[in-house]
């Protein structure tokens, strides 16, 4: 039988005709892996060199249309960012004000894509300039479009990574920023980073963060993919499902970015090194263990991510211990795991323990409702906008699906049972059982199981050893069209209030200047840019997260609700109330209070004694108060 012929009949039930970095195929039955009683399957080699066979004319007009289509994608993209009306946006954010010209990019470059994966002689530069395309548009736009740095807990970053610089570490008087002084490591990084460099503040790298940190992402992923198949149509497809589908938003200018990217590295190196690898092993010592040099590296990066953040190190542990349940990885990732939880262990007992001695009875309550903690993250949105509601339910759609389809994946496709990514995919279930996280378990769960949970839904979807490429391929167009949909609801919906004006940013910065240390800053949600700046010195409320009695209060009578949280304000500890465009966004948006609640108390501020309208420049109004002497 051919090589031809081969192809044609392998099963579709293992990795199949898999493609190798050069673009030239093979297939063989699979056969036990000898020596390694893993039952992983080798193969023969029956390679055909497909790049010099000649293309069809069908063919050769794909190939040179799916190269067409990646620079006018980018050509169309910019075009349409010349004149987005941000003023516009309401509750459905960046959807409801990016031109048609934005959607007719993000559709070609989609079925340029599928163009591409259809031939397999594309060179994987074309592939990886789709892909980084796609990560751009869905990442970069808002950069480009925004004046100033993107989303209110960015900002608050780095006033911690300013606070550090200026105290030399610790900070002291932290309050509620003191569990940045319990996880310090992303922060003491970048403040080294600026001590070395000069610079006066990460401000103008930190907004670039969302597409750097999804681009730097890429080189895992294609590890952890490139282990388990030589096919790159599969390990292609897979990659672009998981940024189709990444709708969470952890990417931003946050410790959390910085450990996942860590810990998807550590999941690479280990796969990379699997015996169920895909890629050839000229060196069978490679499969003992790790080499000290390397793992000496990965206990740094696993180090790294336990004194940067508290939850991915109980991610990577979970992950590790699913990963050594079967034998095969079990000399790689038993290391791993007794390294992490001995770090995890010592940190928590020294640096971190004032933190979980305050919070321990918070954390053994949560063993007891596991059912409470799932349900935390899909709370009611009565009082939401209504394009609030239907973004919610996108995200959960799109995210049911994503679990519904990666479950067929694995159980179609029976060979990715034996590449440990179903294993992956599950390890962060156990997390989400046992505590909430604030709400956002959830989320953090579907995140760190979407890079393995990707591929078993592009194994589903883009079948290896199909010799018909051509049209099963095109057909998986509309669902990649689909999921990037359902992303964009996720990840553009709440843009309104993310968005911050040049105004809102001199309201907050002509605060802090005057504020006297000891001051009383007010607002209603913690939507000002650079407002936590020498948070160490000042006293911070928000009204719209407070006790349930506060809330009914401020409904009742806003300008009383107020003066209960800064009665004795004096001339040295003044109180500022500071009333924003993007806080009223965010009451509208997400209904923590009546949207009325900010116009009303703005009316009586104005007239209130004590009060006096210090700023005003049309998008930010601030009023210091001081209590007038008794009659």
């Amino acid at each position: 039988m051919s090589g031809n012929d081969r192809r044609a009949h392998a099963s579709d039930d293992s990795p199949g005709a898999a493609c190798t970095g050069d673009g030239a195929a093979t297939a063989a039955p699979e056969q036990p892996a000898a020596g390694t009683g893993t039952g992983t399957g080798t193969r023969t080699d029956t390679r055909t060199d497909t790049r010099t066979a000649p293309r069809t004319r069908s063919g050769a007009l794909r190939v040179w249309a799916a190269r067409v289509v990646l620079p006018l994608s980018v050509v169309l993209w910019l075009l349409s960012l010349r004149s987005v009306p941000l003023d516009k946006m309401r509750d459905l954010g960046l959807l409801q004000v990016l031109p048609p010209l934005f959607w007719v990019a993000a559709g070609l470059l989609t079925l340029g894509f599928c163009l591409a994966l259809t031939d397999r002689r594309t060179h994987s530069a074309w592939l990886t300039g789709y892909v980084l395309t796609l990560i751009a548009l869905l990442h970069a736009t808002p950069t480009l479009l925004y004046p100033t740095l993107r989303y209110s807990w960015a900002w608050k970053h780095l006033a911690v990574i300013d606070a550090v610089i200026r105290h030399g570490g610790e900070v002291p008087d932290a309050d509620k920023f003191s569990v940045y002084n319990d996880w310090p490591g992303f922060f003491e990084l970048h403040a080294m980073f600026l001590r070395t460099t000069g610079l006066d503040s990460a401000v103008g790298y930190a907004s670039w963060t969302p597409p750097v940190a999804n681009a730097l992402l890429l080189a895992p992923l294609l590890l952890i993919y490139r282990s388990v198949t030589r096919d790159r149509r599969l390990v292609w497809g897979a990659v672009w499902i998981f940024y189709s589908c990444s709708w969470v938003g952890q990417d931003y200018f946050a410790p959390q970015s910085f450990a996942f990217l860590l810990f998807m590295t550590v999941v690479a190196l280990l796969f990379r090194r699997l015996p169920s690898s895909a890629l050839p092993r000229p060196d069978p010592r490679r499969r003992d263990g790790w080499p000290p040099g390397l793992f000496a590296a990965v206990v740094v990066m696993v180090a790294a991510i336990v004194v940067s953040h508290p939850l991915t190190p109980l991610m990577l542990i979970s992950a590790m211990a699913m990963l050594s349940l079967p034998r095969r990885s079990r000399r790689l990732a038993l290391p791993v795991l007794i390294a992490a939880v001995v770090l995890t262990a010592a940190w928590d007992a020294t640096v971190a323990r004032s933190y979980i001695a305050v919070n321990i009875t918070n954390l053994i309550q949560s063993l007891t409702q596991p059912d409470q903690n799932v349900s935390s993250g899909l709370a009611a949105l009565g009082d939401a906008a209504p394009g609030q509601i239907l973004l919610s339910w996108v995200d959960r759609g799109l995210s049911a699906a994503v679990a519904v389809l990666a479950l067929a994946g694995m159980l179609v496709r029976r060979w990715t049972r034996r590449t440990g990514l179903p294993l992956l995919a599950a390890a962060p279930l156990p997390l989400l059982a046992v505590n909430a996280y604030g709400g956002e378990m959830l989320f953090r769960a579907y995140l760190f199981a979407l890079p393995a949970a990707a591929f078993l839904v592009a194994a589903l979807l883009l079948p290896p050893g199909d010799r018909r490429r051509v049209w099963p391929t095109l057909a998986v167009y509309p669902v990649l069209l689909a999921m990037f949909g359902a992303l964009v609801f996720g990840y553009y919906g709440k843009e309104a209030l993310n968005q911050y004006t040049l105004k809102e940013v001199a309201a907050a910065r002509y605060v802090i200047e005057h504020a006297p240390p000891g001051s009383t800053i007010v607002t209603l949600t913690a939507d000002v840019p650079d407002l936590d700046l020498d948070y160490e010195k000042h006293r911070r409320i928000q009204l719209a997260y407070q006790d349930p009695d506060d809330l009914r209060q401020m409904v009742i009578d806003p300008l009383e609700g107020v003066e209960g949280f800064i009665y004795g304000a004096t001339e040295e500890k003044p109180a500022y109330i500071v009333l924003t465009r993007a806080q009223d966004m965010n009451l509208y948006v997400t209904g923590a209070l009546p949207a009325d609640v900010a116009e009303r108390l703005q009316s009586d501020l104005s007239n209130a004694p004590g009060f006096t309208r210090v700023y005003d420049n049309g998008d930010a109004i601030v009023y210091r108060y001081v209590t007038p002497p008794p009659d």
